[in-house]
């Protein structure tokens, strides 16, 4: 069995640089729901230019607009990715902030480092990159190094090695990106982005795309819900118009394709058994529309990637297969119906979780290890839990548990607490200097933490229903602010300052700007966040 929440989410690499922040000048302060991009990617376009020039990149980079929030005051946070004579350059992405005259105010990137290279012609061919990347792979056939991880039992190689610009540990050189696709023993997609030097053929980064939650059910989740079907004809199809066309299909238990859309003759579907191969589809109908539902009310985002465009599940995914997976690649949440085909992997903060895997990746992308990798996994907890507090279902009561009805480890216990994430026997309570080593699954725990101490306090109490007891690392007393508030502030620390080599000290400074911008830098919001931070030893 599986441990891990996870997801499709981002390049890997070693923890590295915090942002780093140009400029002085003071950001107005929006109120706490603004923050809805307004056609993000012809502003930043239109911008990409001038911040070039003002941040006198050399005459070969260009900025390739990614995304861009818009404060109800007009203050933009414009996100771009780099270019060096037309190669991406990975780790060069950065966030301008201006006001709303256009007058830049400050900026965040992910590495410092200049991009003068000595060349751009790499000394070994695309060809022996991809081989070599590729029996890199090879050469892991059978075994893992995370116990929580089946091995792969086969791999071969998908498209050619992509020269680019490695620059995410601010060392930038020229190197290769190679995709290297195969499959595990129990039957999970694997997908490995490697990124190798282009000297030497060395690696420099891997990171696997396909990322896995796994459990064993027990049974139908959501329980009674309603949902918005899409009538063609006589039948009725699990496809939502209101948000963006999202649907659910069945893959009948195969491992390939995009399945079949789930219809019925009524618009009524499943019984609440996993004997009705319906009833798995609810599920995750259900959350992927409380998901976007979430997103949307909450912070304005329209859609996983805010565009509008809404995700696709599957459900049904091989034979027993014990596990659910996030894909970036076919923006597509996919479940499995666990052991003996009775327990479909359909939970709500399952879905939240995953789901939330896209939104890193459409804003801060976080790299995929280190202590980035563990604010990315903390990024999905986070708000995985926010999704189901904001559903608020009888049958499964909102809690800071991840995972708590899967069952994964046989005995009635969660993946992850997170007011005291130690529990597990592996999360950190806190920082230390060897955090950034850890799996991110358990590195996220030092963040997760510290949501818990901003949004409830320190100390033992009950929070609907359930008793928690979060300790801080310092002996500090901490009162909360509310889930609701500690949630504004973690989104727009995302979307608007983080980058994708954040690293913990990088998202306190992130969050105290965030708070800053949203309640005031005087304000009780911002105190409580320095608060919880030095809590979990962030200082």
């Amino acid at each position: 069995m599986k441990r891990k929440l996870a997801a499709v989410a981002v390049l890997s690499a070693t923890a590295l640089l915090t942002g780093v922040v140009q400029g002085t000048a003071a950001i107005a302060a929006p109120a706490p729901h603004a923050g809805a991009a307004v056609d993000p990617i012809a502003l930043a376009n239109g911008q990409a230019a001038k911040v070039a020039h003002a941040l006198a990149l050399g005459g070969k980079e260009q900025l390739v607009a990614k995304d861009a929030v818009v404060d109800a005051d007009g203050t933009r946070h414009l996100r771009y990715e780099r270019t060096l004579a037309g190669l991406p350059v990975l780790g060069g992405d950065l966030v301008v902030h201006q006001k709303a005259d256009g007058s830049t105010t400050s900026v965040d990137k992910a590495t410092g480092a200049s991009l003068a290279l000595p060349s751009l012609t790499p000394k070994i061919p695309a060809d022996q990159a991809a081989d070599q990347a590729t029996g890199a792979v090879q050469s892991t056939v059978g075994i893992t190094a995370d116990k929580d991880e089946a091995p792969l039992a086969a791999v071969h190689q998908t498209g050619k090695a992509e020269l680019v610009v490695w620059a995410a540990d601010g060392n930038p050189r020229l190197a290769y990106r190679t995709t290297v696709e195969g499959v595990r023993t129990d039957g999970t997609p694997s997908r490995q982005l490697l990124v190798t030097d282009a000297a030497g053929g060395q690696v420099l980064s891997t990171h696997e795309q396909v990322q896995t939650a796994a459990g064993s059910g027990k049974g139908v989740f959501v329980g009674s819900v309603p949902l918005t079907t899409t009538q063609s004809g006589t039948s009725y199809q699990l496809k939502d118009a209101t948000r963006g066309g999202q649907a659910t299909y069945t893959l009948k238990n195969k491992t390939s394709g995009s399945g079949t859309l789930v219809a019925n003759t009524t618009n009524s579907f499943g019984n609440g058994l996993a004997s009705n191969a319906e009833s798995a589809a609810v599920d995750a109908q259900y959350g992927a529309a409380v998901t976007w539902d979430f997103y949307k009310n909450t912070f304005g985002r329209n859609g996983i990637k805010n565009n509008g465009v809404g995700a696709a599940s599957r459900v049904h995914y091989g034979s027993n297969y014990v596990n659910a997976f996030w894909d970036d690649t076919c923006f597509c949440m996919t479940y499995g119906d666990g052991a003996s085909n009775t327990h479909p992997l359909t939970e709500l903060d399952v879905a939240g979780h995953e789901m939330s895997h896209g939104v890193t990746s459409a804003t801060a992308n976080l790299n995929y290890s280190g202590e980035s990798g563990g604010l990315n996994e903390a990024t999905s907890d986070i708000f995985g839990t926010m999704v189901e507090f904001y559903a608020n279902l009888p049958s499964n009561p909102p809690n800071y548990l991840i995972g708590e009805l899967i069952n994964i480890n046989g005995n009635g216990t969660p993946l992850r607490y997170m007011d005291k994430p130690s529990k597990d026997g592996a999360s950190a309570d806190s920082w230390s200097s060897t955090v950034g080593s850890k799996d991110v699954h358990y590195s996220s725990g030092v963040a997760n933490h510290f949501f818990y101490l901003l949004a409830e306090g320190s100390g033992a109490k009950t929070v609907n229903g359930f008793s928690y007891n979060s300790p801080t690392s310092n002996g500090s007393s901490i009162a909360g602010i509310g889930r609701d508030k500690a949630a504004q502030i973690w989104y727009r620390a995302l979307t608007v300052y983080m980058t994708s080599s954040t690293n913990y000290a990088g998202a306190r400074t992130a969050t105290l700007k965030a708070a800053s911008d949203l309640y005031g830098a005087t304000s009780t919001e911002y105190s409580t966040v320095a608060a919880a931070w030095s809590g979990v030893n962030v200082n």
